[in-house]
């Protein structure tokens, strides 16, 4: 999350009052809420001109999105929360993936783990490769209490409505991931 205040952000208390732009929707609203936020939503195009008058105090895009967008031109840190960790996937209608035989359901999802893999080692280090740019910059980014944030995430979602409908033991399962 990238802030226009150079204001230290450790934990989600830290960021009472702030305005963190998000998009439009319940969903993201919600996860503006659990990371401590006051989440405003704000159309992406807006976000610049938003965050360079004040409309907004930070908002919530990949690093990607920020070099892409220049808000690093407007912002005076970015906070690694990892709040919001996309993953890739490769999906197949199940008629298709039964009609294969093992072994080629096994080629198949080798290929597919391979090129996963090779696709999140290199968004983690284009990742890794903006912030250093970023740091050399001028901006301050570091990352912060993120047990902090994933505590009070889990604490703001199991109350919300969308948690009633999760199966038994899916938080156990969320937690289990690395």
């Amino acid at each position: 999350m990238g802030l226009k205040s150079k204001k230290k952000i450790n934990t989600p208390a830290d960021l009472a009052g702030v305005k963190l732009r998000m998009p439009p929707g319940d969903a993201w609203q919600l996860l503006g809420r659990s990371i401590g936020a006051n989440p405003t939503p704000m159309a992406y195009a807006e976000t610049y001109t938003g965050l360079q008058t004040g409309a907004i105090d930070g908002q919530d895009n990949p690093l990607p999105n920020v070099q892409n967008m220049k808000f690093n031109e407007v912002m005076g840190q970015i906070v690694l929360t990892s709040h919001l960790v996309a993953f890739d996937l490769l999906t197949m209608n199940l008629k298709t993936w039964q009609a294969m035989s093992p072994a080629t359901q096994a080629k198949v999802q080798a290929a597919a783990d391979k090129a996963i893999a090779w696709s999140a080692a290199e968004h983690t280090k284009r990742e890794a490769d903006l912030a250093a740019g970023f740091r050399a910059g001028g901006l301050d980014v570091y990352v912060p209490d993120v047990n902090a944030f994933r505590a009070h995430a889990q604490k703001i979602y199991l109350a919300s409505d969308e948690a009633k409908a999760w199966p038994a033991g899916m938080v156990d399962k969320i937690n289990a991931l690395k």
